[in-house]
């Protein structure tokens, strides 16, 4: 049976793409927001089709079973979240004129994170082409059209601003990484990680992942550049970011690099085994330098004098009190909810999903307070608990001695049909769900829910709705683009 053309999900995205295009300041802003939601639509109509037929290339990516394609919903939200906070600053241009630089580079991530997602449809259409039997649906050619057209309508609206030269030739070069970037991760992803996600969910994960790399790159080379005379080829970062953004951005850069650092330490190790060496104190040398690139990128971007986990003891401990009363807090409600639920998980018939929405809940009470009272220190603990995550899930996955068996058995108490046996992911998505509009509310901010967003969305919203698919990736992010405008 043919899938629907007209389904809750893709109704819901019209409607939220709509909403958001009507309210941007340009046409030159909405006008590739709906090419793009066009074009999904059209390679989202396709892949449905053709990931049910057992001729089709896209079968080689096995995605998670029971979910839709969500195409359309993956290539739409990041653009719309982008458009929604740019809604937003050109509010305060008429007010702060130092806003322009901040507008701009909002601008230019999301022209960034639209191309990015053209790739990935792009990826789509071309694997939809090479089928067995040489066919293209009809849906698949407007979307090739409209994938076409879209940077040719970018180049009419980047010349009508720009005066060409170096400046464009190097702003053109960024979003070409960026597209490249993104098609090659998410095949990655889909390859490496196969039932872990539908198309949609690998969409919104590598647009994300690679907005927040080419963020981290753009900061890097406009401070390189600060000493170089030629500053003006590369494009300009306001300075806005704090320095709980600057360490966030370090840890996880830190993180990112770990399996490289891994894998690259097993070589050398083996390397100085075979040449007889003293390869203890070689490797212990080697990781050594690699793990003080971090702070070294840190001091760079944003000028540290101390270690920034000097910095951070410093912030924690000796500025306020209340931040310790909170991390008190913290531990005993995240105490008192493992005790409790986990006991309920091993030996109640009550379905897991259904106990993982009251860690929802719990996600509520734990982040309010913060919210409220210590929003620059709810940032840091955010990326903290995402550090912890992620090292615990390699730990997991690597079968780290002795914690590699005991983290598995913890974790799977608390899974479903979404996660997988290679990657339990529902934790991420729930702390992100909550992080993420905090992070993007920093600096200029006229809506006082917007930091709310994922916490309501997730804590009140999802829980009510506990069978909707990818309901802690994307709800959070589409209530933080509505409350923008």
């Amino acid at each position: 049976m043919a899938p629907a053309v007209v389904s809750g999900e893709r109704l819901v995205v019209f409607l939220f793409v709509a909403r958001v295009a009507l309210a941007a300041p340009a046409v030159r802003l909405a006008a590739p927001l709906a090419v793009l939601a066009a074009a999904a639509l059209a390679v989202d109509g396709s892949a449905s089709a053709a990931v049910a037929s057992s001729s089709s290339q896209l079968r080689r990516f096995r995605t998670r079973p029971g979910a839709s394609s969500g195409i359309l919903l993956g290539a739409t939200t990041l653009p719309s979240v982008m458009l929604s906070r740019l809604i937003q600053l050109s509010r305060v241009l008429k007010a702060d004129p130092n806003g322009h630089e901040e507008y701009a580079y909002v601008e230019m991530q999301y022209w960034a994170v639209s191309i990015s997602c053209l790739s990935m449809l792009a990826f789509f259409v071309w694997h939809l082409r090479q089928s067995p039997n040489n066919g293209i649906s009809n849906a698949s050619k407007y979307g090739l059209v409209l994938i076409i057209l879209y940077p040719l309508a970018y180049l009419f609206f980047f010349l009508l601003k720009t005066d060409g030269g170096l400046p464009a030739m190097s702003n053109l070069a960024y979003l070409l990484c960026h597209g490249v970037a993104a098609v090659i991760l998410i095949q990655h992803i889909l390859e490496k990680f196969p039932s872990c996600s539908s198309f949609g969910e690998a969409t919104l994960v590598s647009s994300g992942l690679v907005l927040y790399c080419g963020d981290m790159l753009a900061h890097t080379l406009s401070k390189v550049m600060e000493f170089s005379m030629s500053s003006e080829a590369f494009i300009r970062t306001p300075g806005t970011q704090s320095k709980i953004g600057t360490i966030i951005q370090g840890l996880l850069l830190g993180l990112f690099l770990l399996p490289l650092l891994y894998k690259s330490s097993l070589q050398v190790l083996a390397y100085c085994r075979k040449l007889e060496r003293q390869r203890t104190q070689t490797v212990e040398e080697y990781t050594q330098k690699r793990i003080d690139c971090v702070p070294s990128w840190t001091r760079l971007v944003q000028g540290f004098e101390v270690h920034p986990f000097v910095w951070v003891f410093n912030y924690i401990f000796t500025d306020s009190r209340a931040r310790l009363v909170l991390c008190a807090y913290w531990i005993f409600v995240i105490y008192v909810s493992i005790r409790r639920f986990y006991s309920i998980s091993k030996q109640s018939k009550t379905e897991r999903i259904l106990l993982r929405k009251y860690y929802h809940l719990v996600a509520v009470l734990i982040f309010s307070p913060a919210v409220i009272f210590q929003p620059d220190f709810l940032d840091l603990a955010f990326g903290a608990a995402f550090a912890v995550f992620l090292i615990l899930e390699m730990i997991r996955v690597w079968e780290i001695y002795p914690l590699g068996h005991i983290v598995h058995q913890f974790m799977n108490a608390f899974t479903d049909h979404r996660d997988s046996e290679i990657l339990i992911v529902s934790h991420f998505s729930l702390l992100l769900g909550c992080a993420l509009p905090k992070w993007m509310s920093s600096g200029f901010n006229d809506r006082p829910l917007t930091p709310f967003a994922g916490i309501l969305s997730l804590g009140i919203g999802d829980t009510m709705a506990y069978t909707a698919q990818l309901d802690n990736a994307f709800i959070p992010l589409v209530f933080y683009s509505l409350l923008c405008l």
